[in-house]
């Protein structure tokens, strides 16, 4: 991986793709990776150039990027909209939700990965029971429901009813998860983004506009926070 060089180092993603026609530059909004694409036939040395003459662009860039966080003991966890303290608990047992706390058991250097565990379980019940109550409000069934950690996007529909979702979902408010639900829901009858799909989206939840600046606006923050190494 390249780097931009410096008083504070950038590393830069190279990839080449046949339908570029120019060199480009593209600072991930969620996690400040910088991708450099480059056309089939241009030299690496004349787009990493390129990347250079874009140095003090490319650092504002990255700057702007929130402040990752580690999750372990004691830390303050947005949990369905509302900062939820980790507190440790006894050796051996499961992760609970105990008054306005997580109580993660083992040790803090594996409590990120508990906590992901725990929320992943609790983002599939929550997601479950809004896509069917959708669902069965425009008569129709998904083919089945999948959870990733999408950077890209919050949701998807399959052509074959198939519903995929960010389980990081659940760390914002549940009308924000409840939007998510409802949009990826009303692809089952509008496999688009046209007006009719967005009238099936308000019918579905009136006021979605709510949510959805809210999703644009502070969702970003969601993926800034780190459960693993």
């Amino acid at each position: 991986m390249p780097l931009l060089p410096g008083p504070m180092p950038i590393d830069v993603v190279l990839r080449r793709s046949a339908r570029a026609r120019r060199v480009s530059l593209r600072v991930s909004s969620l996690d400040g990776t910088v991708t450099l694409t480059l056309p089939p036939r241009t030299r690496e040395a004349d787009a990493l150039a390129f990347a250079q003459s874009r140095a003090d662009w490319i650092r504002a860039a990255v700057a702007r990027m929130p402040k990752m966080h580690r999750v372990t003991h004691g830390t303050l966890l947005p949990l369905e909209g509302v900062l939820t303290r980790l507190d440790p608990g006894p050796a051996r047992g499961t992760v609970r939700r105990e008054a306005g706390a997580l109580i993660v058991p083992g040790p803090a250097d594996q409590a990120g990965r508990r906590v992901a565990a725990y929320l992943r379980a609790l983002a599939r019940d929550r997601l479950a029971v809004a896509c069917d109550r959708y669902a069965a409000q425009i008569g129709r069934a998904h083919s089945g429901l999948t959870l990733r950690d999408t950077r890209s996007r919050w949701g998807s529909c399959t052509a074959a009813g198939g519903l995929m979702f960010s389980w990081r979902l659940i760390l914002a408010p549940p009308d924000v998860l409840d939007y998510v639900a409802a949009h990826e829901v009303a692809h089952l009858a509008q496999m688009n983004h046209s007006p009719a799909f967005w009238a099936e989206v308000a019918r579905l939840m009136p006021g979605y506009a709510t949510r959805r600046r809210w999703l644009k606006a502070e969702g970003g923050a969601l993926h800034a926070w780190r459960f693993g190494d």
